[in-house]
């Protein structure tokens, strides 16, 4: 038997057959086209599904259901996205829709949830149980996995993680406070945080790194210039492990998981990121060496994490 992966991005709709032990077998993808009502992007959906299921060659009595991973506020529950800025959608009843079209059983959940789950079945905490992912991108997203299960919270719109507060009336987040974690650990903070000390330290080596235009400075420029010992650099850097690592700290003293993982472009930097947030977070957590710290590790399944994981809602 065989389950399909929806990750429904706001440029493409990607699709994935996943079989019993977590693999894809095939995937395909079509552009999502935002814009349109959001019918014709269900019939697209279904379209993908349908036409992967006959390109290889499986029978429909073989395929147990379709999962779908969504940006956006998702009443899970009652398979609704409630709100997607990404798609200009309000209460779309995405599930209901797409099982008319199929004829099969769906399930939804938030996309930063299940890249949670496709990493807790099959990724860097498949021999965990208890997961707390973050996503360090343009924002900061986020998956809590208890028992296996995504945690979504009593009502649509619990679990996210980027928006609990770090400092009071401090930087402005996207959802409308100040203070955000995103606010301070997403790759766009780091861009701008990087770009502030630059504009302050002329002579630091992150002008030679970003050819002296600021606007080429990315979430790996200050970590580069870190490694050649620049004091502007340090300094950003420490802060920023600084602002994640009490992050973790927070999510760690409510839900003391097995495994803290981090994802998005920031992540590429390794061990550079995680050696000194491991660190960090030993001495700082409650309880530091009188109780179980979790260690933090990369997510290793990339884009495929969002499309095991959707299928893994239908478990």
């Amino acid at each position: 038997m065989y389950k399909i992966g929806i990750d429904l991005g706001g440029t493409n709709i990607k699709a994935g057959i996943v079989d019993a032990s977590y693999h894809i077998i095939d995937e395909a993808s079509v552009k999502t086209l935002a814009h349109r009502p959001y019918m014709e992007v269900i019939d697209d959906m279904a379209n993908l599904v349908l036409s992967l299921i006959q390109k290889n060659n499986i029978p429909m009595e073989d395929i147990e259901g379709v999962g779908i991973g969504s940006p956006g506020l998702i009443d899970a529950a009652n398979g609704i996205v409630a709100y997607s800025n990404n798609f200009n959608w309000e209460n779309v009843p995405l599930c209901k829709e797409l099982e008319t079209r199929l004829q099969k059983r769906t399930a939804i959940s938030n996309d930063a949830n299940c890249a949670a789950l496709g990493e807790q079945k099959a990724g860097a905490a498949k021999d965990c149980k208890n997961v707390i992912m973050i996503t360090l991108g343009t924002g900061v997203g986020g998956g809590i996995i208890i028992d296996g299960h995504i945690f979504e919270g009593g009502h649509a719109g619990g679990a996210e993680l980027g928006h609990t507060m770090l400092i009071a009336n401090g930087e402005p987040c996207t959802c409308g406070r100040k203070g955000c974690i995103e606010a301070y650990v997403s790759a766009t903070a780091l861009i701008r945080d990087t770009k502030r000390a630059a504009t302050k330290n002329p002579s630091s080596v992150i002008h030679t790194l970003c050819n002296h235009n600021l606007d080429n400075i990315n979430g790996k420029t200050v970590f580069d210039a870190a490694l050649q010992n620049d004091a502007t650099a340090l300094t950003v850097k420490d802060n920023y492990i600084s602002y994640l690592g009490e992050a973790i700290c927070d999510y760690i003293n409510v839900f003391r998981p097995d495994v803290v993982l981090l994802s998005g472009g920031v992540c590429n930097q390794g061990e550079a990121l995680t050696q000194p947030l491991n660190e960090y977070i030993k001495s700082r957590c409650f309880g530091t060496d009188k109780a179980f710290i979790p260690p933090v590790r990369i997510a290793t399944l990339g884009n495929h994490a969002g499309t095991i994981g959707a299928a893994a809602l239908l478990e």
